[in-house]
């Protein structure tokens, strides 16, 4: 899980505990990019297909009938409008709804869900309509659990905070420089993903800071759900 793949970056400065398996790097060095093991994970860096346009309905008269229907959120960078295993991106600083929370990694995605499901409540009783794809930050991570920030990005922050919503708070999401990587299949697949990404980082001597973002391209609905689409965010230091 990412528990482990978290606790054994070698750009953290962790030991890694010592049943674990050499890095992939160490065994196998990446020139320029990297894949999954699939003799043992499923793919997990599969680039998602940009949403598409829906056709809107045509009114009688032959022009498109007005839809109510908000627009789509979007994602902090765009797709990509070629499959790469990573790619160099630059974050912009959007203003968000933010809780904080923690959790074990058994409750992962159900802590997750539970706190989105919390940030849009209060969203929609403040009237504030949030603009961004769902957003954690994973500020702490140990062995059996891991501290967390919560993300929904909006179109601006209020000039006051809602009276209601405990532990809400706006502020803005992760911003500059980063290595984005793609995982495509469950949650409990992930750690294949960060198993790639370190590899990455160990064959490129790269160090980054000791968060990592994931953004939820489709929901984060279930952790077995097999079409979860996620973006994976590193910052370099």
């Amino acid at each position: 899980m990412l528990a482990l793949a978290l606790a054994i970056s070698p750009v953290s400065g962790e030991e890694p505990p010592a049943s674990k398996v050499p890095s992939p790097a160490e065994t196998n060095p990446l020139s320029t990019t990297t894949a999954p093991d699939t003799s043992s994970k499923p793919p997990g860096t599969a680039m998602p297909l940009p949403d598409k346009a829906l056709t809107p309905p045509t009114a009688p008269g032959g022009s498109p009938a007005r839809s109510s229907a908000a627009p789509a959120r979007q994602t902090l960078v765009p797709a990509p409008t070629e499959a790469n295993d990573v790619e160099e991106v630059t974050l912009p600083a959007k203003p968000a709804a933010i809780i904080s929370g923690k959790a074990t990694w058994e409750e992962a995605v159900a802590s997750l869900r539970s706190t989105f499901a919390r940030i849009e409540d209060e969203l929609s009783k403040a009237g504030i309509r949030p603009t961004g794809r769902p957003i954690s930050v994973f500020t702490k991570t140990e062995d059996n659990g891991f501290q967390y920030e919560a993300m929904i990005p909006i179109d601006a922050a209020p000039s006051s905070a809602p009276t209601s919503g405990e532990g809400l708070h706006f502020g803005a999401t992760p911003s500059g420089k980063a290595l984005r990587f793609r995982h495509a299949g469950t949650y409990d697949q992930i750690s294949g993903t960060y198993d790639t990404l370190i590899a990455y980082f160990d064959a490129k001597d790269i160090a980054v800071q000791d968060r990592f973002i994931e953004e939820y391209v489709t929901d984060l609905s279930d952790a077995a759900d097999v079409k979860l689409d996620i973006n994976i965010y590193a910052l370099p230091k």
